[in-house]
């Protein structure tokens, strides 16, 4: 297949969607112009201008850098249409209207390049009513491709065809939403809402269904159905409030309008309590008030009974809670057989969803595969429900779902599959195999889409009971102890991988030395070395954490025994690693999505290269338990503002280590892997890997670019820093903010130590300094600062709190 590469994209429509898909799409460096009506007043294109003015002030935010809004071109129908000649793809992204639809494509149908692909972001009208009018050739370059809102964090997008829709033109537009948009594709059938609204709002109906069968508040719901389910934190009806109910009841009216003659269509109604909230103009979040609402630093939760906001937080029953703490069997069948209200609802609701994904299987995907991604995709999922159905055990979950359906339990009549209970899947346990998944038309397991574009993935997302490899154990284990795993990928044998097996993968003198021997290892008969944690990959929605920086529970010890002195050795080694890490005669490159915080920021700091995935959020940020970064943190932010201030012939080198100091001393976290490069923590030449499945690969292939390019250690040398007068500078400033009443007496200690550290410690302007003159000011500092009371209470209240105490 030749090369697509797409130049220019044209997004159709400047509403909340339109708008965020420009976004993100300016995130990944794709050219792309913002189309609406012609304002009737003021600029032509003022419809387009004012939304994306808005996209600086949305949360969570769409763009990786605030300031890139104005890199999307606003245009109009009337003035710009011409351009659309130009775009590679155009994205329609209007209301979900089919007669404006319609009338839009007229418009615009004529203007569109001979080559150019169609496609509309729609979340359930048909595909391929849309296309009716098109001539042959536009129709075979039209299909639909729904983006999840917000677009830069939800990972799927489903992918529909119809008939006449080029096999060719698909597979160009998977390539391009997987790895320059970073996206989880999914194919999806032409049927109303698709796969993932189409599961996934029955499920939520199902909730309200169940939930008010008995009698179960809303907050007690979603404590329920968040993360002690494996799902989002946000649960059901705060998940619902933060889509917005009006954008909820709009799919559900769809599932009304087009699937009358279903047998779930009773289903469909709209929940009396929905249509309420909808018919006030509460319609969640963006209102002020849905099923929770706001009052003073309150938050309340409606009373389904009174229609009044009451206080909220109700929990689960403990009991509740233990059950959905066991493995999958046990937790439904004590589920089924507990006569607590709770319990029963949820084996309820486990019961309508398995009922109803065996029924449309068929109808609505491709294979049960299809399923469980969109929904773990689209809905923050940890694991599928065909997933839980097989990992509870198919063929009991099965028969307990007949027998509540012929008990008249259920919300349908509807007949399971007969493929439910005899034939592959059966014998096979479930619909995930070793071999694939199951497709009931074809009624076989078929394996997972083969297209070039994911051979860049050397894990990808996994499904419970398919022969998917176990990125911890994945590959060969060079050596592995309690601390990290050596190990290399399958047919990878020349770059050398380094895993640690921490919580959240924070830094201890085990992971240190597991570190230094990964080093060791490379640099005796490997090009080098990647830092990778394949955590990321176990979740339903990949990006876990790179490190959350160093282990301080491992340190305690240390400190109960010798005070804050006894910790300086913890402090050394830590520091001796980060050197031995950028010093390596082999590149060291670190792999990054999640959080990197504190040490595993300074850890990214000192290797040879860093590839980051688009969310990763990079920081120092010790100032929130007392102390200053002293894993070498500071020390590189001496040399980048020395390296700074050579390169701009200055020797004002105060000027260039402000912003490192700030960043340092307010605990200031990147928003983004693009804004982290602007603060300093990536370099230009570190790549932003959109699809973090593919950051192993990009992290192994940059290995061996540095290592064939005759990659040489840096050499140490003399750097000149701020000195004296930077400090007494830096100082004055954190004075008047202390005497403002804006830091308190602590901060302002420790916000002067990082200057210290930063400026050279107390010598002339311009002195040449050692990083280990650095280093030991660093060392220094947070032994300081520990033996201090007010320091002592921070760490403290992190550990048992989690939370940052402000003293």
């Amino acid at each position: 297949m030749s090369n697509f590469i797409v130049k220019k994209v044209a997004v159709l429509g400047a509403g909340v969607m339109g708008a965020q898909i420009a976004a993100h799409l300016v995130n990944a460096r794709v050219p792309v112009v913002l189309f609406d009506l012609p304002a009737k007043e003021g600029p032509k294109s003022g419809i387009a201008l004012r939304a994306i003015e808005n996209l600086k002030k949305l949360s969570p935010a769409p763009l990786g850098i605030k300031d890139e809004a104005g890199l999307i071109q606003a245009a109009n129908y009337e003035d710009d249409i011409a351009q659309l000649k130009d775009c590679d793809v155009v994205i329609e992204a209007i209301a979900e209207r089919m007669d404006w639809k319609h009338d839009l494509y007229k418009k615009v149908a004529p203007h569109l390049g001979a080559n150019t692909i169609f496609a509309s972001n729609t979340s359930g009208l048909s595909i391929t009513g849309l296309s009716d009018g098109f001539d042959a050739d536009l129709k075979a370059r039209f299909c639909g491709v729904h983006f999840f809102n917000p677009p830069r964090y939800m990972h799927l997008v489903e992918l529909i065809p119809t008939a006449t829709t080029q096999p060719e033109i698909l597979d160009k537009l998977e390539a391009f939403l997987t790895t320059t948009l970073g996206k989880g594709v999914v194919r999806a059938k032409d049927t109303p809402n698709f796969i993932a609204n189409r599961v996934g709002i029955f499920s939520i109906l199902a909730v309200f269904a169940e939930a008010g069968k008995f009698g179960i508040p809303f907050d007690i719901v979603d404590d329920l159905t968040g993360s002690k389910l494996g799902r989002a934190k946000s649960a059901t009806f705060r998940t619902a409030d933060v889509v917005g109910l009006d954008t909820m009841a709009h799919v559900i009216k769809t599932m009304q309008d087009n699937l009358q003659e279903d047998p779930f269509a009773p289903v469909y109604k709209t929940p009396a309590v929905l249509k309420g909230l909808v018919d006030a103009g509460a319609l969640g979040q963006k209102t002020g008030a849905g099923f929770y609402k706001k009052e003073g630093k309150a938050i309340k939760v409606l009373d389904a009974g009174t229609g009044q906001y009451v206080e909220s937080g109700k929990k689960a029953d403990e009991i509740v809670v233990r059950i959905l703490k066991k493995a999958p069997a046990e937790r439904i069948r004590l589920l089924r057989e507990s006569t607590n209200p709770q319990a029963q609802f949820l084996w309820s609701v486990f019961r309508d969803v398995f009922h109803y994904i065996a029924v449309y299987l068929e109808q609505i995907a491709g294979s049960a595969a299809d399923i469980d991604l969109a929904i773990r995709w689209g809905f923050g999922w940890n694991s599928g429900p065909f997933e839980d159905w097989q990992a509870a055990g198919w063929k009991q979950v099965a028969e307990w779902v007949k027998e509540d359906i012929d008990a008249g339990k259920a919300l349908s009549t509807a007949a399971m599959p007969a493929w439910v209970f005899e034939g592959p899947v059966a014998e096979n346990q479930g619909v995930h195999a070793a071999q694939g998944s199951w497709a009931p038309a074809t009624q076989q397991f078929v394996a997972r889409s083969t297209l070039p574009v994911y051979r860049r993935q050397v894990f990808r997302a996994a499904l419970e009971g398919t022969a998917a490899a176990d990125p911890r154990k994945a590959g060969r284990t060079v050596e592995e102890n309690d601390a990290v795993r050596i190990w290399v990928a399958e047919g990878q044998d020349d770059v050398l991988v380094v895993s640690f097996k921490s919580k959240m993968n924070t830094i201890g003198p085990d992971v240190i030395d597991g570190l230094t021997r990964a080093i060791d290892l490379a640099e005796a008969g490997y090009k080098g070395l990647v830092v990778w944690q394949p955590t990321s990959l176990q979740l339903g929605a990949p990006g876990g954490p790179f490190s959350a920086g160093a282990n301080l529970e491992a340190a305690m010890p240390a400190f109960m025994m010798g005070g804050a002195k006894g910790i300086e050795p913890f402090v050394k080694k830590f520091q001796d690693g980060m050197m031995r890490v950028k010093y390596a005669a082999v590149p060291v490159v670190s792999a990054a999505s999640g959080i990197a915080l504190g040490g595993g920021c300074e850890l990214m700091l000192h290797s040879a290269a860093r590839v980051a995935a688009l969310e990763t959020y990079i920081g120092l940020v010790e100032v929130g338990v007392g102390l200053v970064p002293a894993g070498g943190g500071l020390k590189e932010a001496a040399l980048a503002a020395a390296r700074a201030a050579q390169a701009a012939g200055s020797a004002n080198y105060l000027q260039f280590l402000t912003s490192r100091f700030q960043n340092a001393a307010m605990a200031k976290v990147s928003a983004s892997a693009l804004e982290a490069r602007q603060m300093g923590y990536l370099q230009d030449s570190d790549k932003v890997v959109f699809n973090v499945h593919e950051l192993l690969h990009v992290a192994q292939n940059q290995v061996r670019a540095l290592a064939d390019a005759g990659y040489r250690a840096p050499l140490p040398a003399l750097v000149p820093v701020a000195g004296r007068s930077g400090i007494a500078t830096i100082k004055a400033s954190l004075v008047n903010m202390r005497d403002g009443g804006f830091i308190s007496a602590h901060d302002f200690l420790i916000a002067a130590r990082i200057a210290e550290v930063v400026c050279g410690g107390d010598v002339e302007a311009g002195s040449l300094v050692s990083e280990e003159w650095l280093l030991a000011l660093e060392r220094k500092a947070f032994v300081d600062l520990l033996g201090t009371s007010k320091t002592q209470e921070r760490i403290m209240g992190m550990l048992q709190t989690g939370k940052p105490v402000r003293n």
